[in-house]
């Protein structure tokens, strides 16, 4: 198991691209090597990331995605776009929880949290979540 933070992402893609599904990693940590995260932040980043690429398996038939996480010195973005199409499953029809707890870890930090239909077809997850970084002045 990965650990759960900045440094388990490329793991974590690793073993979602064990599935045949093809996974583009863009992370840009502009402000350094993500160290100044609160390590609560960054595991809440992984969360996010490790749901919206359980949630392109399970519920697309997508062949491909891309995951995108920016860090600068106040806020993480994470995106995680793929191009569809859904792919009808029991276990989205019983409605799960996997879009509302990404909102929660979003909101718990005062961020927002987007999901829908891309206008181009498929689907796409963003947060974006803000923080003091470690050791900062308060």
């Amino acid at each position: 198991m990965p650990p759960a933070g900045l440094d388990g992402l490329p793991e974590l893609v690793d073993r979602v691209r064990s599935t045949g599904l093809h996974v583009d990693l863009d992370m840009n940590l502009a402000a350094g090597d993500g160290s100044q995260l609160p390590a609560a932040l960054a595991v809440s980043v992984y969360r996010i990331v490790q749901e919206a690429l359980t949630n392109v398996v399970a519920h697309t038939a997508a062949t491909h995605c891309r995951v995108a996480v920016e860090v600068n010195s106040r806020e993480v973005t994470i995106e995680v776009t793929d191009p569809g199409p859904l792919r009808r499953t029991q276990q989205a029809d019983r409605g799960g929880y996997g879009l509302i707890g990404m909102r929660e870890r979003a909101l718990l930090y005062g961020g927002s949290f987007h999901a829908g239909p891309r206008p181009d077809g498929g689907f796409r997850v963003f947060a974006r979540l803000p923080y003091e970084p470690t050791g900062a002045p308060r």
